[in-house]
């Protein structure tokens, strides 16, 4: 990650490669630029639309080599989202052009002061820099930026506008983790490799970590996860970490579906696309990133994160429709599809949670084609038993960018999964699916609780100014706004 600073200059005295300066649809650049942006203005090469670019090489005035001008949109839309995919361009763009040191004149976000502007510039920055090529063995792409500075005006408060470029850069740290870690094969990224991930973490910030092999889950009743499990190789865990600063208070409770390869199990999937069933442990990867932030940022709560972390194969070990599984809470499951398997393993994972008496309990999980088909990959599923928790998510992916939007959990859906053989069934069919896999993870939560599905936002094909193809990271981000949010 490159370092982000932060430091009171006038435009033209900033010394770097390039200097970006943000300018407002259809409003003059500021003072300092020495006339530089004027000839994109007058020609109308440059209007500071939403995302558009101008790079000028200043004859002179400047100390800067390059300007590049970016468009911000109409000021009275702007917002924190806007700004940190400007600070990713500015990032990006300083890569392409060969800048090694990169400048950005910081926009001021309305009524949110310096601090929060600055971290989320300092997120954009590090985020859009990001790259997952380590498996190449090619010519690849070496450039780097030493250094990206946040430029203030002389009436901003500097220590503010630090702080907030610390807490941006940790924020961004804990995603790039998310993205790293669901971006690995599953060859490489086993369930036996996210616990020593989580172990690394919990050493690094002196959190406690328990690790649960196949032997010890089964011993622990957990039905779903040991069950799921049983036909691989690469045998399951179950993560504990435990971020003990809080004093007596009730813990937050974050938890992650960590599906390392999810092949559907006996209902195997379709050959085509099953590559990226890698990624069907993102959940579980957010969770980590989120208590690698959560650490570093020395958090004053108690935060324990709960990954359970499996494949899904088929085999003469595997279970099959028309099992009926005995969950740790005593519930049983009637298997109607084996590749409803992550509801299983959360299930599991839900019921233990129950130990901590918790404050409130969020999980993520890729866990339905169904919720991609409601909300597209713009934003998460988000359904739970308490009206103010699923608020508070909410406001939480506002803020961080990764939004998420509430769905119902009418006493219907859960009539729909009533078993025939068992308790409830792990699939109510087509008819709202994702509404469905919800109502069957309430039954396993008796305290607060709120469900991300993150089928649709995890990874994808396209990218936005701080995203690649691959893992988005999300809901890393989210998930620590949301326990800074409970900090504050």
């Amino acid at each position: 990650m490159v370092r982000i600073g932060v430091r009171k200059a006038a435009l033209n005295e900033v010394s770097a490669g390039m200097i970006a300066v943000g300018l407002y649809e259809n409003e003059n650049p500021p003072e300092g630029l020495g006339g530089a942006a004027d000839v994109a203005l007058t020609s109308e090469d440059f209007s500071g639309k939403e995302g558009e670019t101008a790079l000028l090489y200043p004859a002179s005035g400047l100390m800067a080599q390059r300007v590049l001008l970016v468009g911000l949109g109409k000021r009275a839309a702007f917002n924190a989202e806007k700004l940190r995919r400007a600070a990713a361009t500015v990032s990006r763009r300083a890569i392409s052009t060969g800048a090694r040191r990169a400048a950005f004149a910081l926009p001021a976000l309305e009524d949110e002061g310096v601090e929060r502007s600055a971290q989320v510039a300092a997120e954009g920055a590090s985020l859009g820099l990001y790259r997952f090529d380590r498996y190449k063995t090619g010519e690849k792409d070496e450039r780097e930026i030493e250094s990206f500075d946040l430029i203030l005006d002389e009436n901003s408060d500097e220590e503010s506008a630090t702080a907030g470029a610390q807490k941006g850069e940790k924020l961004a740290v804990g995603a790039a983790l998310a993205r790293d870690l669901a971006n690995e094969p599953s060859n490489t990224a086993t369930p036996a490799y996210l616990a020593e991930r989580a172990r690394e973490i919990a050493e690094h910030h002196g959190m406690g970590c328990t690790i649960l092999d196949r032997s010890q889950i089964e011993a622990e009743g957990m039905g779903g996860l040991a069950t799921v499990g049983r036909s691989s190789a690469n045998e399951q865990r179950f993560i504990v970490l435990e971020h003990r600063k809080g004093g007596d208070s009730a813990p937050i409770v974050l938890v992650g579906k960590a599906v390392t390869f999810d092949s559907g199990g006996i209902s195997i999937k379709p050959s085509s696309g099953m590559e990226e069933m890698k990624f069907d442990m993102s959940g579980g990867a957010a969770v980590l990133g989120a208590m690698e932030t959560i650490g570093s940022l020395d958090l004053p709560l108690n935060v324990i994160a709960l990954v359970p972390a499996t494949e899904n194969l088929p085999g003469g070990a595997a279970f099959k429709p028309g099992d009926v599984l005995r969950m740790h809470s005593g519930k049983t499951a009637e298997i109607i599809s084996t590749d409803a398997e992550g509801r299983l393993i959360l299930a599991d994972a839900l019921s233990y949670a129950r130990r901590y008496d918790p404050a409130a309990v969020i999980d993520c999980a890729t866990l339905t084609g169904a919720c991609v088909v409601a909300l597209g990959h713009h934003a998460s599923g988000l359904m739970g038993n308490d009206e103010d928790l699923i608020s508070e998510v909410r406001a939480a992916g506002e803020r961080s960018g990764e939004r998420a939007w509430p769905l119902p959990l009418f006493e219907e859906y859960t009539e729909q999964i009533r078993g025939d053989y068992g308790d409830i069934k792990n699939s109510g069919g087509r008819p709202g699916g994702a509404l469905t896999a919800g109502a069957f993870l309430k039954e396993f939560a008796d305290y607060p609780w709120a469900h991300l599905d993150i089928a649709g936002t995890a990874w994808g094909d396209k990218d936005n100014a701080y995203t690649t193809k691959g893992a988005t990271g999300t809901p890393a981000r989210l998930l620590v706004e949301f326990v800074m949010g409970r900090a504050r």
